[in-house]
C-alpha cells in the first residue's frame, strides 16, 4: 500500500522537532578556575612539589604580555587563568595610594613629556590628578596607549572582578611614613579585610621587615611575607611577623627551603616561600622540586605549565 507524502510529513516534524528539543544548550564559558587546596598534610610534608600544588604569582601582573602594575596587565593575568597578582603600592604627594613599582614615574609613564620641568618625577611629588594624566601604557606599545597607573582602589576593584587574588608589595615604605595603615585602610573601605579576604585572598609583602611589624601590629590577621633571604639562624625572629619568607630564585636552595620550613609563623604554621623572579619553565620546575610553595614570574603561564601549578596558597588557616 502506498502512502501519501502528507500522511508521512506530521510525524517527520514531530520527530524533528523532539530532535531540537532535546539538543543541549551551548556551554557557558567556565569560570576562573580555582583549584582545591592540598590538604593541610601534604602541605606540611614539605617536598616534593609533585604531593603538594605549586602557585605561579603574576609579577606586576601579566607583565610579559602588558604594561606592569596596569589594569591591563590583570586582565592579561586573567586571560591566562592565572589566579594570584602580584603589584606594588606607592603614595601620591596628596595621600593617594597608586600601583607602581619605581619610586619615579620616568620608566612606565610619559610624565618628562607632560610635565617637563618636574625632574627628577618622583610619585611623591605629583598629586593622584597629575598622575591620572599620564599615559602608562604606550612605552610597552602602541596597543596600550591611554592605559592609566590605577589607584590602589581601582586595582582592587579589577581583582576584585575577575575572583582573583592579591599578592601587595609596599614598596619603599621608608619614603612614604605610615602608608601600612594607609593601605590597610584602602583594603578595609575595599573589603578586603573580612575573615574571606584574609583567610584566602590577600598576602602583603616587603623588603622592608620594619614594614611588616608595622602591619602585622595593626592587622595581625593579615599574612604577611618578607622579600629577602635572611641567615637560617635570624628565621626565627622574623617569625614573629612574617607567615613567608620569599627570596630571590638565585638563593633558593633545597637546605634553606628546609631551614624555613622547620620554622612556624605567628599564625602556627610552618613558614611558606615565594621565590621571584622566574620566568623559564626549566628554572620553574627546579625551584618546584626544591620545594617552593610559589613562584613569581613576569610570565606566570611559563610557570604554571612547567610545575602544574595549582593555589597552593588557598585557605592557610
Amino acid at each position: 500500500m502506498s502512502l501519501r507524502p502528507t500522511a508521512l510529513l506530521g510525524p517527520l516534524l514531530g520527530a524533528f522537532a523532539l530532535v531540537l528539543t532535546a539538543a543541549p544548550a551551548p556551554a557557558r564559558p567556565a569560570p576562573l578556575a580555582d583549584p582545591v587546596p592540598p590538604s593541610p598534610a601534604a602541605h606540611a610534608a614539605g617536598h616534593p612539589a609533585a604531593v603538594r600544588d605549586v602557585v605561579a604569582i603574576a609579577h606586576r601582573g601579566a607583565s610579559a604580555y602588558s604594561p606592569e602594575n596596569t589594569l591591563a596587565a590583570v586582565d592579561a593575568a586573567r586571560d591566562l587563568g592565572i589566579i594570584w597578582v602580584e603589584n606594588d603600592v606607592q603614595r601620591t604627594r596628596d595621600g593617594e595610594l597608586v600601583v607602581l613599582h619605581d619610586p619615579t614615574l620616568s620608566r612606565t609613564t610619559n610624565v618628562e613629556e607632560v610635565f617637563p620641568d618636574r625632574a627628577p618625577w618622583n610619585v611623591a611629588d605629583f598629586t593622584a590628578a597629575e598622575i591620572a594624566r599620564l599615559d602608562a601604557g604606550s612605552w610597552f606599545g602602541p596597543r596600550y596607549a591611554g592605559e592609566r597607573v590605577p589607584t590602589l582602589a581601582q586595582f582592587l576593584d579589577r581583582i576584585s572582578d575577575h575572583h582573583q587574588k592579591l599578592l601587595l608589595e609596599i614598596k619603599k615604605p621608608e619614603l612614604y611614613p605610615g602608608i601600612e595603615q594607609d593601605i590597610l585602610d584602602t583594603l578595609r573601605e575595599e573589603g578586603w579585610l573580612d575573615a574571606y579576604h584574609v583567610r584566602r585572598q590577600l598576602i602583603v609583602q616587603s623588603f622592608s621587615a620594619d614594614a611588616l611589624r608595622r602591619v602585622h601590629a595593626l592587622k595581625p590577621a593579615v599574612k604577611t611575607g618578607f622579600l629577602g633571604t635572611p641567615d637560617p639562624d635570624e628565621l626565627s625572629a622574623y617569625a614573629r611577623f612574617a607567615d613567608q619568607i620569599n627570596p630571590r630564585y638565585t638563593t633558593v636552595t633545597s637546605e634553606y627551603v628546609d631551614a624555613v620550613r622547620a620554622v612556624r609563623g605567628p599564625h602556627g604554621r610552618r613558614l611558606e616561600m615565594f621565590t621571584w623572579t622566574v620566568d623559564d619553565g626549566p628554572t620553574a620546575a627546579r625551584m618546584a622540586d626544591l620545594g617552593v610553595d610559589g613562584v613569581i614570574s613576569n610570565r606566570p603561564d611559563v610557570v604554571r605549565d612547567a610545575v602544574s601549578a595549582g593555589d597552593g596558597a588557598g585557605d592557610w588557616r
